[in-house]
């Protein structure tokens, strides 16, 4: 059952079922009726609704004749999402480079650290957890909220993916690695250098999630 909170009850239902799509919980394909949601999470059919549309406006789901038809996020999505990611991130580094102070150096440097030693204990919920902390801290240190709104649900909606990335000890280990590489570009104050460690970030998670899948 939700708590009641000062996030409103649609909000809550929204998070949670968005959650439980985008990680996989939910199969595309599989239908969800606003009864069976109302009895799983204990609420009532009003925040419920306003979830769906939510989500049905965002194309997570579409509406079908017996309920909401989960859609997730296919390969095309997957795709589009990482060449949008290639192109942006890189530009957000390049933006943090030019701007960053020490302290905020110093944050980054921890995470990095801190990815490092969970990769070593292969904890792969502490190590997906501090990458979103990187990712997030060099989007909102680009300075630009266009990036910041951009990017953030696009990194969200990968996370079944990314989940399954970071339970890779191999590709978990170069990532900390690939953060470390920016982090050196940001010391540096070389916004063209760190813009391309980042794309290279990117692009080298992509090819190891397709490698993956096929």
């Amino acid at each position: 059952m939700l708590e009641h909170k000062t996030v409103s009850l649609a909000d809550q239902v929204y998070e949670r079922l968005e959650t439980d799509i985008l990680s996989g919980k939910y199969s595309r394909g599989e239908v969800l009726t606003e009864l069976k949601i109302c009895e799983t999470l204990g609420v009532s059919r009003t925040p419920v609704r306003e979830a769906l549309r939510r989500l049905a406006d965002e194309h997570i789901i579409e509406e079908g004749v017996r309920g909401s038809v989960v859609l997730g996020i296919n390969n095309d999505d997957l795709c589009d999402i990482y060449e949008i990611r290639c192109l942006i991130e890189g530009m957000a580094a390049g933006k943090a480079a030019e701007r960053i102070t020490d302290e905020e150096l110093r944050k980054l440097e921890e995470l990095v650290d801190l990815q490092e030693f969970y990769a070593k204990k292969q904890d792969a919920d502490r190590i997906k957890r501090v990458d979103n902390d990187f990712h997030q801290l060099i989007y909102k240190l680009s300075g630009s909220n266009v990036i910041y709104t951009t990017l953030m649900p696009l990194h969200k909606k990968i996370q079944k993916y990314r989940k399954a990335a970071v339970e890779n000890i191999i590709r978990a280990e170069h990532s900390y690695e690939e953060h470390r590489a920016v982090l050196n570009a940001l010391i540096k104050r070389d916004p063209a250098l760190a813009a391309e460690k980042m794309t290279e970030h990117v692009k080298n998670a992509y090819k190891h999630i397709i490698s993956e899948e096929n």
